[in-house]
């Protein structure tokens, strides 16, 4: 960690004023501080939804479904097996699980969701049902935070990823996501889950009703967690997708693949203390995720077997496995795959 940290009228100096490419050297050379490797590390994984049904019903997503729309789901435990299946033929070594707010599925449904997986496929990592899943199921089964973390934790989840975040400002939150938890309680959750053991990512989804100063506040809020915890494996910024979704019909602008990379390096110059930052093929494709590299990104996230979320919101980037390392090579860099906690399992 940096003895002079960037503070935050710094860091709003920075995301105003500084030259794109200056920033960019700074955020690449922080980097290399961390990492002065040239790899670029990446997971193979599957992202599976569980349940498309949630009484949220953000304003920026487009793929929720209320109880009885027609094509409304909980996934069947033979579909959901066959996707894990799939996922280890093709050397994946971890599923993104998650859902939406069910307003009937408790604990027990998520115990024998957890250990149906783990009994079948022993050793694959479950990163799993971010903060609002995880507060939504603590509050329908009268538990508290502690209790429900642990019964997951027991029954098999192994890291928690980062979604939920938005902006972690609840002025904005009210705004786009009205019905879900303030951001206080998505950092409860996650610091709750770092005192179990539970590691987790961290994201933010800018670029809808923000202003620059709620944007850096939510970096700060990140980064104050993780200076008491250091349970963050690494952090994850993407631009809103409008397609679709009831708040992308009042929007009059959306963010720019230059918005992207101002974000991403001022992120790496905030956020000193997470070790990995992630570039998001998944929303900008894979040139701007080779140029997010070289600002401030050591990781290209995952090859996404399945990804279902974005791509409601209009947006269909995908990639295979051999795409994937051509792409990191041809950025200049060395491509190694890791498993969820950043534990190098092969170069390529």
């Amino acid at each position: 960690m940096a003895e002079s940290r960037v503070d935050r009228q710094q860091a709003l100096d920075l995301f105003e004023n500084c030259d794109l490419l200056e920033l960019g050297e700074m955020a690449h050379a922080s980097r290399l501080d961390k990492h002065p490797q040239k790899r670029v590390t990446f997971a193979v994984d599957r992202n599976i939804n569980y349940t498309n049904i949630c009484e949220c019903q953000c304003r920026f997503c487009a793929y929720f479904r209320r109880l009885k729309d027609v094509d409304a789901f909980v996934i069947d435990e033979a579909v959901l097996h066959q996707k894990i299946a799939e996922t280890i033929e093709l050397g994946g070594t971890q599923i993104l699980l998650q859902g939406g707010l069910h307003p009937d599925l408790k604990i027990d449904y998520y115990i024998r969701l957890l250990e149906t997986i783990k009994k079948d496929f022993p050793a694959i990592h479950i990163h799993g049902f971010s903060p609002p899943e995880i507060s939504h199921v603590a509050a329908l089964s009268e538990l508290s935070l502690d209790q429900t973390l642990r019964q997951l934790k027991v029954a098999g989840l192994g890291s928690i990823p980062g979604g939920g975040a938005e902006i972690l400002d609840d002025r904005v939150r009210t705004l786009i996501s009205p019905n879900k938890i303030g951001w206080q309680r998505w950092l409860e959750v996650m610091e709750t889950a770092h005192s179990l053991g539970l590691r987790s990512t961290a994201t933010m989804m800018f670029g809808s009703l923000e202003t620059p100063k709620e944007l850096i506040e939510h970096l700060f809020r990140v980064r104050e967690v993780q200076d008491r915890t250091g349970g963050f494996t690494a952090f994850i910024p993407w631009s809103f997708q409008p397609t679709n979704t009831d708040l992308g019909h009042e929007m009059t602008k959306t963010a720019t693949g230059v918005d992207y990379l101002r974000v991403l390096a001022l992120s790496r110059l905030v956020l000193d203390n997470i070790d990995n930052l992630q570039a998001s093929w998944v929303t900008q494709g894979t040139k701007m995720a080779q140029v997010a590299l070289y600002f401030g990104a050591n990781d290209f996230g995952s090859t996404m077997i399945e990804e279902n979320v974005v791509a409601a919101a209009g947006v269909h980037f995908s990639i295979s496995l051999p795409e994937l390392v051509d792409t990191i090579k041809e950025a200049g860099f060395a491509a190694s795959q890791r498993d969820t906690l950043y534990n190098l399992i092969r170069d390529y």
